[in-house]
């Protein structure tokens, strides 16, 4: 078999890794030939992983139509780049070709997830993946379990053999749009958290904010058609409290950011945060269900309503209960 990945990032990388593990070839896609040349050669992507060597199988490319040949695809890209991508792919790829969403972000304003814009130019048998994962631990083979769910059985259990090892374990669900919500609103979550802990919020309070952070993931979860224990799953509580308390975290880092009043300027560094991309799509979601979330609209007035941090926390804590 040969399994595709689109997007040489950290993750993408790292899930390339694993895949290798289990199939012939792994063709990942990138968009610089150059640095396709330079994995290529020396087999290493200097830009991510410059001291892990990538396993043999695997073959960079800037190529899209590399990914004819392939019978499972992954999606390792921003949300910003994912429906363009798949426009290319519609022209490419013959139409039992497995995609796997692996992007924790949803479209704004149409309030797509990543697989629901999947559907626009395929069919619904996608897999969505999402788990506690940072992409630095998978990519050195390090104990890692994930969830994947698909509307497809069949396809699930093809991506479950393609990605599982020894170390990487995977576990099917039945619930694709509780997984794929969770990993959108984990973000959220580590943002609140960050800013917290910019502010030195005390930890009595912080963990509060993490508990309720947590429930009203299950409400939203819910209202978009979710089971509610999808919450409890490694997609769910796994992920939002890895997200939410490590430093390692993007949108950790992005919440600290805020809380000491430190703006980042996105498109100079390069560093994408898909939770600042998320925040008023779960907002709009929240409004539209009638669910009033303190930590939805905390993280919102922060950062898209530049409140200050200490006005919008003395707002949130005279609302939680």
């Amino acid at each position: 078999m040969k399994v595709g990945v689109i997007g040489a990032g950290s993750f993408g990388t790292a899930l390339a890794q694993t895949i290798a593990q289990n199939v012939d070839e792994v063709y990942l896609l990138l968009r610089r030939k150059n640095l396709a040349d330079t994995i290529n050669s020396t087999g290493f992507n200097s830009e991510y992983y410059p001291n892990t060597r990538l396993l043999d199988n695997i073959v960079a490319t800037a190529d899209m139509m590399d990914m004819k040949e392939c019978k499972v695809i992954f999606l390792s890209l921003p949300s910003s780049a994912f429906r363009q991508t798949l426009k290319d792919l519609k022209a490419i790829i013959a139409p039992d070709t497995i995609l796997v969403t692996t992007a924790k972000g949803i479209e704004y304003p149409s309030l797509k997830t990543m697989g629901k814009i999947v559907e626009e130019y395929f069919d619904d048998g996608y897999v969505a993946l999402s788990g506690p994962n940072f992409a630095s631990e998978i990519v050195l083979n390090l104990p890692t379990v994930s969830n994947i769910a698909s509307k497809n059985k069949s396809n699930a259990q093809i991506v479950k053999d393609v990605l599982s090892t020894k170390q990487f374990k995977v576990k099917i669900i039945d619930d694709v749009a509780g997984l794929e919500i969770c990993g959108i609103i984990k973000n959220i979550n580590a943002i609140a958290n960050g800013i917290c802990e910019g502010m030195n919020v005390n930890e009595n309070a912080r963990y509060s904010v993490l508990t309720k952070g947590f429930n009203d993931t299950i409400k939203i979860i819910e209202s978009v058609g979710g089971d509610a224990s999808t919450a409890g799953e490694y997609c769910g509580f796994g992920d939002l409290v890895l997200t939410s308390t490590s430093f390692e975290s993007r949108n950790h880092t992005l919440g600290m950011l805020y809380g000491q009043r430190l703006i980042v300027d996105e498109k100079a560094s390069g560093v994408v945060f898909e939770g600042k991309n998320s925040i008023m799509a779960i907002k709009d979601i929240c409004d539209n269900h009638n669910i009033d979330s303190v930590i939805v609209n905390f993280v919102y007035d922060v950062i898209v309503n530049h409140t200050l941090p200490k006005i919008a926390f003395r707002d949130l804590w005279e609302n939680i209960e």
